[in-house]
């Protein structure tokens, strides 16, 4: 029950941070293409600038991370600090992935 519960939330975790990073770029481009600016350069642009946000918007702010963080480590809750280790790097890797999407449709190739 509770590695499922774990699976649950590294997967929404991935896709949250996913959608933040593609939903962002790609809504900003259109706000470029009203501004008369080019819609391909700033979604590239707000990719690489969204990456944060779109982590930190995933974890649903840094103080549960920073208060697993304080217990894994001063109360020697070693798994706790894993898990949530996990959950970081899935945050992490659906932004990258968001971000690796949206500069391969700007590439020149």
């Amino acid at each position: 029950m509770a590695g499922e519960r774990f699976l649950v939330t590294l997967v929404l975790t991935f896709f949250v941070a996913l959608g933040v990073s593609l939903g962002g770029s790609l809504v900003g481009s259109l706000g470029a293409v009203l501004l008369q600016r080019p819609p391909l350069k700033t979604a590239l642009e707000l990719s690489g600038e969204l990456k944060i946000w779109a982590l930190v918007a995933a974890l649903g702010g840094t103080f549960g991370v920073i208060r697993t963080f304080e217990a894994g480590v001063l109360d020697k809750q070693i798994f706790n600090l894993i898990r949530q280790l996990f959950i970081i790097l899935s945050a992490f890797l659906g932004a990258h992935l968001g971000h690796l999407l949206i500069t391969s449709l700007g590439s020149n190739r």
